[in-house]
């Protein structure tokens, strides 16, 4: 059995409802358990223990969500360097008020920084979150789970 985690931080509401269209997606792959959590109860053991990550936060002030930047700080001591998070495939998915480009920048440094593989470009919202971000969405965590359940990441 294959875990995927998908957290996320969410204020307004837009961001858990691309979480959900994420986990949606995942769940349709046979054989992926799928984990849904907000960055405020996400700890090491959650990242050790998925096969693969899909992180969503809303854009604020052209950075990521603080509440997504602690899970990074909290987590980082005690994952450096273990071989449980090596290269652990990733993909990000944002709901921007801007352009989703300064969020997406720092996401990726610290992936860089946990040694994770971005393995799917990112799914960014500007504006409302409609029906085709959606079926982004949905797209985007039913490509990690199948790329993980059959073993290409």
């Amino acid at each position: 059995m294959v875990n995927l985690l998908i957290v996320y931080h969410s204020q307004g509401g837009n961001t858990q409802k691309m979480a959900e269209a994420v986990a949606a997606g995942a769940k349709e792959i046979s054989g992926v358990q799928v984990r849904v959590l907000p960055a405020m109860e996400t700890g090491p053991e959650d990242l050790t223990a998925c096969d693969g990550l899909l992180i969503g936060s809303p854009e604020y002030f052209g950075y990521m969500a603080g509440a997504l930047k602690d899970l990074f700080d909290r987590t980082y001591e005690s994952l450096r360097g273990q071989p449980r998070i090596f290269r652990k495939p990733y993909a990000v998915f944002i709901s921007a008020g801007n352009d989703g480009s300064g969020c997406l920048l720092h996401i990726e440094r610290i992936c860089s920084g946990f040694q994770f593989k971005k393995v799917q470009p990112p799914v960014i919202a500007k504006g409302p979150i409609t029906e085709a971000v959606l079926e982004q969405c949905r797209e985007l965590g039913q490509t990690l789970a199948a790329g993980c359940e059959a073993g290409i990441f």
